[in-house]
């Protein structure tokens, strides 16, 4: 698919907010940029052969999103954040021996949901989808995880879990907001998770020169969520006077969390804050962030690209987490970026490849938060509907 050089460019809105951040870069001319963007038949992620399944926990607010590409799909990987978890990371980076990557999992639980990838592996063994080696066939199932369990002894994604995402992946539009991987997802931690705002999932697509790029997002940051203008969207809910990172110290959060009144939340929606007047849950208060975030996703392109360049992409295209995420990839974060590159179209330079890819990930971080849903103790952020 070419887009030509007069194609649409998003133009930020200009709603006031309640805290700014300096605006991010601008985008370049001759590139389109947005959410379904121009397709002539349904393809997840905009590109041809990609699959998209989510599987969603009833009532336990966590969930898994698997990523199915077509055969010969070429993968990498990159970390930035300083908490990850994560599978096949060594495969897929630029000394591993693997090429191909067959699937990429998304999924809640912290460490315990790289269980789910369990189920993944086998569906793809079941299907004969995998590397044939001489006895058996290997998939090479990628995954990351997010922190979601927010009380002790809930429910984590296991192997079922999945397992039955692979079973509902199809060629569709993903779903956005609170489901699957961003089923019980938080941002704006930087004063304690008791001040959290609602994550979620999000998908967007940026397409230029004659190849499509998509990114899809599990958006879990310690950080705030901000606009292309730098106004925020999903970000605390604390008071003005409460101690964030990275100035203050987690200790100095956590005590000061620990020193304020059970109803220390009542008085936000007064003040013009996000959230919706309930005070924090006493459970959590007084916590900080710790290492329980992440932002974590999957970049597909149809571009021709080498295994090395995927992994080059996958790095550069961090880039857009730090456009969209204020403070990104610090050490209370696992950010990682899975790049999978089917090879349909034409062979490109990595540089394009990966300025296309921070942008469909700086808009997918922002599309998780607009398409949110709150949950108990982190409502979803009513900026980030009033800027959508």
């Amino acid at each position: 698919m070419v887009i030509s050089p007069a194609a649409m460019v998003i133009s930020p809105s200009r709603h006031g907010g309640q805290r700014k951040y300096p605006a991010s870069l601008s985008h370049w001319p001759g590139f389109a940029v947005g959410g379904r963007g121009l397709r002539s038949a349904a393809m997840a992620l905009g590109v041809d052969g990609v699959r998209v399944g989510c599987w969603t926990h009833p009532e336990g607010h966590t969930g898994v999103t698997v990523v199915l590409p077509p055969p010969g799909t070429v993968g990498g990987a990159a970390v930035r954040g300083g908490a990850p978890g994560s599978r096949e990371i060594p495969a897929l980076s630029p000394t591993g021996s693997v090429q191909e990557c067959h699937a990429v999992v998304l999924c809640g639980g912290s460490a315990f949901g790289l269980a789910a990838a369990d189920g993944v592996m086998a569906w793809c063994e079941q299907q004969g989808i995998g590397l044939a080696l001489p006895t058996v066939t290997v998939p090479i199932v990628g995954a990351g995880v997010c922190f979601d369990i927010r009380e002790a002894g809930r429910p984590r994604p296991g192997r079922d879990a999945g397992w039955a995402a692979c079973e509902a992946a199809g060629p569709e539009d993903p779903p956005q907001g609170s489901v699957g991987v961003g089923a019980g997802l938080t941002a704006g931690k930087l004063a304690g998770r008791q001040w959290a705002t609602k994550g979620g999932q999000g998908w967007a697509l940026a397409t230029g020169r004659g190849i499509t790029v998509g990114a899809l997002m599990a958006v879990n940051p310690v950080g705030e969520v901000v606009d292309v203008d730098g106004e925020v969207l999903a970000g605390t809910r604390a008071p003005a006077d409460a101690p964030r990172l990275p100035e203050a110290t987690i200790d100095e959060i956590q005590a000061w969390g620990e020193a304020q009144p059970d109803d220390a939340g009542a008085h936000l929606s007064a003040t013009g804050a996000a959230g919706n007047g309930t005070p924090p849950d006493p459970d959590v208060a007084g916590h900080a962030a710790g290492v329980a975030n992440t932002v974590i996703g999957c970049v597909v392109t149809d571009a021709k690209i080498s295994k090395f360049a995927a992994c080059r992409a996958a790095d550069l295209a961090h880039t857009g987490i730090a456009r969209a995420v204020i403070p990104a990839h610090t050490s209370a974060d696992g950010d990682m970026l899975f790049v999978l590159a089917t090879g349909q179209g034409p062979e490109v330079s990595v540089d394009l490849v990966a300025e296309l890819a921070a942008r469909a990930v700086a808009d997918a971080i922002r599309a998780a938060v607009r398409h949110a849903t709150g949950i108990p103790g982190a409502p979803a952020d009513p900026r980030a509907r009033r800027r959508g």
